[in-house]
């Protein structure tokens, strides 16, 4: 049955058992009200035009009126049923968000031209990536201009932060690793959907619709060939315990990507006992804790022979080095944790149909493509990354992966700091 049909039913009910007497007076009010079982309107009269008296009671008069209860229900129902058959393009900018109907293309295009703008916050590195991504985003939506902001994710945070409080949102996307997390937790961003996301592993897509993958990022040690010969590389996380490696190596502090992912990996990979056993193990190696730069700037030490490894780096850094004549490699362990740089729309967003064009590119081929001649990992598995970083995918190097999604990392993060705290400070 139709909704108009359920409608018409109920409206026909309301009818029949509607009370047939006239209800009793109620006191005299102005505007609209409801008074028992009366509806009243009297208004203040309007001077006539030629400012006469008499034709001012008349008016007032004329729009005096009464209505029993079955005139309240036709009244209620009617606006039901033009509620029911108002049309679906009626769309307010947090519904595009989430829109999933045919039409949604030729929506986001005429919403985006009249918006005629989009902003986003990334960590992409602007002259291999976001360039390149807004230069052809640009050409394919020349109504839109997009500005952007290049910053570490921890500051894109803040900044999305102060800006949702202020409630004076410039952002309309942000974008990078570790900042989904944080956003969500912290109220800055709303949920969206896009067609994009189906070409991705269900292991990669987020069930509240906060957040969509980029980029992926696979983490390895990173050792000085100078320093570590061919046949004592480290091959598993046992191997790090050799007392050779003693106070030899180093990992980042002060970042979720850093120690608090080493530690969350092998916690979810071996289980709490295992890996807390192990733990105890390893904080006899006096592991240097290095807080000094980035994760790129460790692997810049390691090349430099101040360590002789570096513990949880970003895997694709020391091959690019590598293939520029640095004595540094990478080498994977079992497990391999993995993690997803992501993007969302932040809360109070601006421009939410020319957000939804850019997040729609960004997850396409064609945006997949951009990230993958900038040296990133793409996180659509048909867009393949560049050959001389392949041999750093897990799967490509038959290593098991540990995908860490963002509602790990936030279920973990503080819990594993605490455990760094306790033994490797």
């Amino acid at each position: 049955m139709s909704t108009q049909s359920r409608i018409r039913d109920r409206l026909l009910a309301l009818r029949r058992f509607a009370p047939r007497r006239s209800p009793p007076p109620c006191g005299e009010g102005t505007g609209v009200g409801l008074c028992g079982d009366k509806i009243h309107q009297n208004p203040t009269p309007n001077p006539s035009p030629q400012g006469g008296g008499e034709h001012t009671e008349y008016a007032a008069r004329a729009v005096t009126y009464r209505t029993t209860p079955t005139m309240v229900h036709m009244y209620i129902v009617a606006a039901i049923i033009a509620f029911a058959t108002a049309p679906a393009s009626a769309q307010t900018p947090s519904d595009i968000l989430t829109y999933k109907g045919p039409d949604r293309e030729q929506k986001l295009i005429e919403g985006a031209r009249k918006e005629g703008q989009v902003v986003i916050y990334s960590a992409l590195i602007v002259s291999q990536a976001m360039r390149p991504i807004a230069d052809k985003f640009g050409k394919k939506y020349p109504f839109v201009k997009i500005s952007h902001w290049r910053a570490d994710s921890e500051d894109i945070a803040s900044k999305l932060s102060a800006e949702v409080r202020a409630n004076n949102v410039v952002a309309d996307v942000f974008e990078g690793t570790g900042v989904g997390e944080i956003a969500v937790a912290a109220g800055l961003t709303q949920p969206y959907s896009t067609p994009a996301i189906e070409a991705f592993p269900v292991e990669y897509r987020d069930p509240g619709g906060m957040w969509t993958p980029t980029r992926l990022s696979y983490y390895s040690i990173a050792y000085n060939t100078r320093l570590v010969p061919a046949d004592k590389v480290p091959k598993n996380y046992d191997d790090l315990l050799d007392p050779q490696w003693k106070g030899k190596m180093a990992w980042r502090i002060g970042s979720a990507s850093g120690t608090p992912l080493f530690l969350s990996n092998l916690r979810l990979a071996w289980g709490e006992d295992k890996a807390r056993a192990y733990f105890d193990k390893l904080k006899e190696q006096k592991i240097v804790n290095f807080g000094a730069g980035s994760a790129r700037t460790l692997v810049d030490r390691v090349i430099a022979s101040e360590y002789s490894i570096a513990l949880n780096i970003f895997a694709h850094h020391p091959l690019i080095s590598k293939g520029k004549g640095a004595p540094v490699n990478s080498k994977l362990l079992d497990p391999v944790a993995s993690t997803a740089a992501t993007m969302g729309v932040v809360k109070g967003a601006k421009h939410p149909y020319a957000a939804m064009l850019l997040i729609d590119y960004i997850l396409s081929k064609e945006g997949q493509a951009i990230l993958s001649s900038a040296e990133y990992f793409p996180a659509d598995p048909a867009v393949p990354p560049l050959p001389s970083l392949a041999s750093v995918v897990p799967k490509t190097a038959g290593v098991p992966e540990n995908f860490i999604g963002p509602d790990k990392l936030t279920k973990y993060t503080d819990s594993s700091e605490e455990i760094f705290r306790t033994l490797f400070r």
